[in-house]
């Protein structure tokens, strides 16, 4: 059996290693130095907590070289951090007591384009030796990733973003824009805001693959290219803090909330992803992969040719956690092996055996899974029969009502561009810990020799319930608590997010439920809106 994750070391800066600490030192002198060409004053370095809230603390531009060789310092209480900024008591989190390091990743280092004056790196949470802090949910993803690679096997994987604008200023839901769904009066009503941010997504190194207006009023959607699992996180972080940015300077307030109105549509967080190895057993074609899939299941084209993260190609600092120089930004990633095994193989829908294993493990863990993807009360407002979120834990070709809907992509791609979507997740999330927790299912699918059971080609509440029943496809939960009721008895995410991860995340969503206990849905969304 493989151990948990917060027992398996990641790298690690030791204190003793001098000859690691000054190339530490050396190249974040070297990243700073064009940071402060470029005006950076400050760098906020942030992590996302348990409850989907992105925290950070900021350093000056001269002190990142200390940063990022001995961390900064930061309280671990903030795994118990609830929504609404509450700590919840738990058995491995909410004391007083104890010290994290806060190491920022020089591969990710970002100037913020719509925010002069800052940069932003993601952080690690390490402990004061340098081992990786037991509920770090960044290095879970790397753990994760990792024991994947030990099969010869790669994700790519992309997170849609939805948000919801209104006039800043005040705290109540007024739409920004009322043209129709998906129209073209919404790129009349906000056409420069909504080309602002494709410029300051792409000044950041980001591969912006679409933008355009969604189903709510006010709403709209950003999809960016597959990269890895770990920079996938990171750049959905990203993409959240640059939009809240821009909408700031347009004089909006931009909500990612699962729902800015009880009785709206709410805003989701789909997640796509392929499989990727150097070759397959049961009869895929051997195509070789040349693209990697993006939040629209199509293939992405390279990155601007010397985009960075920094946009400079002096420093050329990786958005993919290759290096710290000298690599550019996503943008064309496959996932680094040779055949995408969710296509063109015998299997249903065109899987590969393996590419089967993975999404059946995925699959039969949804509902544990909706403890990290769909982690709110309000989660479970959005997550309504045909309305698109995924409701049933179902899987289909194409079906947008399956809560896992396999795209395969045009023909003439050959299976390259096929990809899963899990359309159950919203932006509540920590995408970390969503991240990790795929991984984790699907890996667990391949142990198994898991099978998918068959497609579903309709909506699947237009089904009679006996029907429904007798197909096997049941209701995700419909509230928090029956969500992490299967978390807690599930022994895959139990044994990869290790004991005090596992319990922490159970603690604060119950305090949540607690919280909510007695709130209507109108009131749910108005405590939620602006959180998120």
């Amino acid at each position: 059996m493989i151990g948990p994750a917060w027992d398996r070391a990641a790298p690690r800066v030791s204190a003793t290693d001098g000859h690691e600490r000054d190339r530490l030192a050396a190249a974040a002198r070297h990243a700073a130095t064009h940071l402060e060409v470029r005006g950076v004053v400050c760098v906020a370095c942030t992590f996302v907590d348990n409850s989907g809230i992105t925290r950070m603390k900021g350093v000056p531009v001269g002190r990142l070289d200390a940063a990022v060789v001995w961390g900064i310092g930061a309280s671990p209480v903030f795994d118990a951090f609830g929504v609404d900024d509450s700590i919840t008591a738990g058995r491995f989190a909410g004391g007083p007591v104890g010290d994290l390091r806060l190491h920022p990743d020089l591969d990710r280092l970002t100037a913020l384009a719509a925010q002069p004056g800052w940069a932003w790196a993601p952080v690690d949470r390490r402990d004061q030796t340098g081992a990786p802090h037991p509920q770090d949910a960044r290095d879970l993803v790397r753990v994760e990733a990792v024991r994947l690679a030990g099969r010869g096997l790669r994700v790519a994987m992309a997170f849609e973003i939805e948000w919801a604008v209104a006039p800043a200023g005040a705290d109540g839901f007024v739409p920004a824009a009322r043209g129709p769904a998906y129209g073209m009066t919404r790129v009349a009503e906000l056409g420069d805001y909504l080309r602002d941010v494709v410029t300051a997504l792409t000044e950041e190194g980001l591969v912006v693959e679409q933008i355009h207006p969604e189903y709510a009023a006010g709403q709209f959607e950003v999809s960016v290219a597959a990269q890895d699992p770990l920079g996938a996180a990171d750049t959905c972080v990203l993409v959240k803090e640059t939009v809240r940015a821009v909408s700031g300077r347009h004089g909006l307030r931009a909500s990612f909330a699962p729902k800015v109105l009880a009785d709206g549509v709410g805003n989701g967080g789909h997640v796509h992803l392929s499989l990727w190895g150097d070759g397959e057993s049961d009869g895929g074609d051997g195509v070789t992969g040349s693209g990697a899939i993006g939040s629209s299941g199509y293939g992405a084209g390279p990155g601007p040719a010397g985009a960075t993260a920094l946009g400079a190609t002096a420093l050329g600092a990786t958005a993919l956690g290759a290096t710290a120089l000298g690599a550019t930004a996503p943008g064309g990633w496959n996932g680094g092996g040779r055949d995408n095994l969710l296509g063109g193989g015998h299997g249903p829908g065109g899987l590969t055996a393996t590419g089967e294993a993975f999404a059946a493990g995925i699959l039969a863990r949804l509902p544990a899974l909706m403890a990290l993807g769909a982690p709110s009360v309000a989660s479970y407002l959005r997550l309504v029969p045909s309305q698109w979120a995924g409701a049933y834990a179902c899987w289909g070709l194409e079906n947008r009502e399956a809560a896992l809907r396999l795209i395969p992509g045009p023909p003439a791609a050959a299976g390259r561009a096929a990809n899963l979507e899990i359309k159950c997740f919203d932006l509540a999330a920590n995408p970390y810990l969503v991240a990790a927790g795929l991984l984790a299912a699907g890996h667990a699918g391949l142990d198994d020799e898991a099978r998918l059971p068959p497609p579903v080609d309709v909506d699947p509440a237009s089904l009679d319930p006996a029907e429904r029943a007798r197909r096997g496809i049941a209701r995700l939960p419909t509230d928090l608590g029956a969500a992490v009721a299967a978390f807690t008895a599930d022994d895959v995410l139990r044994r990869a997010c290790g004991p005090a991860l596992h319990d922490t995340v159970a603690s604060v969503r119950r305090a949540e439920i607690d919280r909510f206990a007695d709130a209507d849905p109108a009131a749910v969304v108005a405590a939620t809106r602006w959180r998120y």
